[in-house]
């Protein structure tokens, strides 16, 4: 199963950067999210670290859909879903395949952003950064593992752009609020490290929920039309 999906992931990866193009859209939006957030400040201005933190992970968030809905179509496009359910392993390899080219892309995505969050919106690294990295790298596994599944739900469909929007981000919402506030620590000069176990525990508790639900559930959703 695990060859399956390295071999699923690979070929996603390959077939997005030859392409390039909805990779660029997705951090084309993210950067033009930041700088649009920036022209509220004033010269010299300094946005809060709690404030920066949400909009790196809103960026991120935009970005997910875009790639999400990217990868699946890949299959749509070529007619190469039936060929993925006839593969002689368990269907989850698809949907681990494809979570592991998105928070590879989403990785890549968030390299650029976050240079971005330091210059237009003023942030400094503070000495607490290595609980901004467990956010980044929390707050990606529960996205990636998250996209993945729905992103199946989006296949064949209308507007599977709005469609996975609209499922997704309020399932994802106790998950950003913890990458908010332990990246708002990594970058806060004076951090509030009381709670940090708590929103570590809650992010670590909805990855576990949304990798169990895209293991049980993936094979109900990505056969559902055949």
């Amino acid at each position: 199963m695990l060859k399956c999906a390295l071999a699923v992931c690979s070929k996603d990866l390959k077939l997005t950067l030859t392409r390039g193009a909805g990779l660029v859209q997705a951090l084309l939006l993210g950067l033009l999210l930041v700088f649009l957030f920036s022209l509220s400040l004033n010269a010299g201005d300094r946005l809060s670290p709690q404030a920066a933190s949400a909009m790196f992970w809103l960026a991120s968030a935009f970005c997910q859909v875009l790639i999400f809905n990217m990868l699946y179509a890949v299959e749509e496009s070529a007619q190469a879903r039936l060929g993925l359910l006839l593969l002689p392993v368990p269907v989850q390899a698809v949907w681990l395949g494809k979570a592991l080219a998105g928070i590879l892309l989403m990785m890549a995505a968030q390299c650029v952003f976050i240079p971005a969050v330091f210059v237009f919106l003023g942030q400094h690294l503070g000495e607490a950064w290595p609980l901004a990295l467990a956010g980044i790298a929390l707050g990606n596994v529960g996205m990636a593992a998250s996209g993945s599944l729905l992103g199946a739900l989006s296949v064949g469909q209308a507007g599977r752009e709005s469609l996975l929007s609209i499922v997704l981000f309020p399932l994802l919402v106790p998950l950003l609020l913890a990458g908010v506030r332990l990246v708002s620590m990594g970058i806060d000069p004076e951090p509030m490290l009381d709670d940090a176990l708590r929103w570590a525990g809650l992010a670590s508790a909805f990855d576990s929920l949304f990798l169990a639900a895209g293991l049980l559930l993936f094979p109900y959703v990505y056969s559902g039309e055949d």
